[in-house]
């Protein structure tokens, strides 16, 4: 266990584990001694494919747009503004990442993706389908990023996204990749 601690407005979380890093922040695992959450600290390293503005700004209205459209994510707990932190509701199961290396995706987990497809394209949105922003609990599939982005058909599910919710050669070719990441 990591002995770090962070606060989000000056409330204190200790942090358990990193979970991951994406284009915009880090995440970790955060305890508060009640439960469990995930702390994003928002960080400024250069990302060549995407160009961002106010990152916070950013994650608070793509969450509201989200929320707004219908799609199964984690609830935005608290934001620190000051620190750049988010704090949000933990969803504790496998990423379709993991779940893909492991060979246990079900139909089940694309039908879900496809609903959630639906109610996308119907507001003209996409988000980012890549398989490490989706988490299974209890069955159930969760989008626990909470970018989002308007409709272009060349990252849509069907024309970017699938491609990673499968052992296909660009899944496999970003295992190589990436591998120890993870």
């Amino acid at each position: 266990m990591m002995d770090k601690k962070m606060f989000v407005n000056e409330k204190e979380y200790e942090i358990i584990k990193l979970l991951g890093k994406g284009k915009g922040g880090y995440s970790y695992l955060a305890d508060d001694e009640t439960q469990k959450y995930v702390l994003k600290q928002i960080h400024h390293e250069p990302c060549d494919y995407y160009q961002f503005g106010n990152k916070i700004a950013a994650e608070i209205n793509d969450y509201n747009r989200l929320r707004e459209i219908g799609i199964k994510m984690p609830v935005m707990i608290d934001v620190d503004r000051e620190n750049e932190r988010i704090l949000k509701e933990y969803i504790d199961g496998d990423t379709i990442y993991e779940i893909v290396l492991q060979d246990r995706m079900k139909p089940a987990y694309i039908d879900q993706v496809r609903g959630m497809c639906e109610l996308l394209y119907a507001a003209h949105m996409n988000i980012d389908y890549f398989p490490t922003n989706f988490v299974v609990q209890d069955g159930e599939l969760y989008y626990i990023d909470y970018e989002c982005n308007g409709y272009m058909d060349e990252w849509n599910f069907e024309n970017w996204g699938i491609k990673y919710w499968s052992k296909t050669a660009e899944f496999l070719q970003y295992v190589k990749e990436h591998d120890g990441e993870k």
